[in-house]
């Protein structure tokens, strides 16, 4: 239970409210290649990981596989807009070593979400930092070198380089797998 503590922190939250929360979830384990969610389904659920590593990617428009985010341990794994809007995802969501997560249910969420005010206080703030990730990768791939995303990267998430293949990792920054090997090049003789 230690990962829902730490991922369900917000002062609003009382002891009597994490107990529903955390009750709320259930442990599974997936193993690396599983996928949590394809293209063309609805998200009917969102984890907390407590253990692994897991990609979500997409295809551009010429069949291109991209990778637009890495989940690392006691992060949430959700797919927001097909979550929250009652969509299909154009995204998929993979496992990429063997996982430890904690699902919790849409009806539950939404039950709960209701039921607790101070979860859609922690709800608010999850997404308000979530939102400002996303504008600072999004400043990053326009403002940035690609050595110096990767060495943020390295800083920030070094989770996702110790444990996603390099294929991977290029796609997320944007670059080929040879500018990558090239950089990391560049970083070691520095």
């Amino acid at each position: 239970m230690e990962v829902l503590k730490y991922a369900y922190q917000h002062p609003l939250l009382e002891a009597a409210d994490l107990e529903q929360i955390y009750h709320a979830h259930e442990k599974v384990n997936l193993t690396k290649g599983d996928y949590i969610l394809e293209k063309g389904q609805i998200a009917n659920e969102y984890y907390i990981l407590e253990d692994g590593l897991v990609r979500t990617y997409l295809y551009d428009y010429e069949g291109n596989e991209i990778t637009t985010g890495f989940t690392g341990k006691n992060e949430v794994v959700i797919e927001v807009a097909s979550i929250f809007q009652r969509i299909p995802t154009q995204e998929y969501i993979q496992c990429l070593t063997d996982c430890c997560l904690w699902k919790i249910d849409y009806e539950s969420f939404q039950d709960l979400f209701h039921k607790i005010p101070a979860l859609r206080e922690w709800g608010r703030a999850w997404m308000a930092f979530e939102l400002y990730l996303s504008k600072k990768r999004a400043t990053e791939m326009i403002t940035e070198p690609a050595k110096m995303r990767y060495l943020h990267l390295m800083e920030e998430k070094p989770q996702i380089i110790q444990q996603a293949p390099l294929k991977f990792i290029a796609s997320y920054l944007g670059v080929t797998d040879s500018s990558l090997s090239r950089i990391r090049k560049e970083i070691l003789n520095d």
